[in-house]
């Protein structure tokens, strides 16, 4: 955690600044490399002309760590991606509560024992 889903993003693009990618984005979280997943997915777009490209989108769900975080890494992400040759993108941020964030079926809520700061490296509070 974070996870980042990626559409409209070629795969070769992201093979070559995942490992780039990861490292900075560690240290804006404050967090390992090992802490973040990169999936891309492979969606076709439609509309009224049919098939069209698919906008360049990446969604990054997460447990808050306040807007001055969130927006670097919205930057560092930014920075990467267009490093590679994508010109504009978007990217949303999905918030996750410990309330409703379970591992291996073990809530990670307050007071069930879970201690994310443990888990994920980082204090979430």
């Amino acid at each position: 955690m974070p996870q980042l889903t990626v559409r409209g993003i070629d795969k070769n693009v992201l093979i070559t600044i995942s490992k780039p990618l990861l490292k900075d984005m560690a240290q804006v979280c404050g967090c390992g490399t090992d802490n973040f997943t990169i999936d891309r997915l492979e969606v076709t777009a439609t509309g009224e002309e049919g098939v069209a490209a698919v906008y360049p989108f990446i969604e990054v769900a997460w447990f808050e760590r306040g807007r001055h975080v969130r927006d670097e890494l919205a930057r560092t992400i930014t920075m990467h991606v267009r490093s590679a040759g994508v010109e504009e993108l978007e990217i949303a941020f999905k918030v996750y509560r410990e309330d409703g964030y379970y591992i291996n079926g073990v809530s990670c809520a307050a007071g069930t024992g879970f201690e994310p700061g443990k888990q994920f490296g980082y204090n979430s509070k």
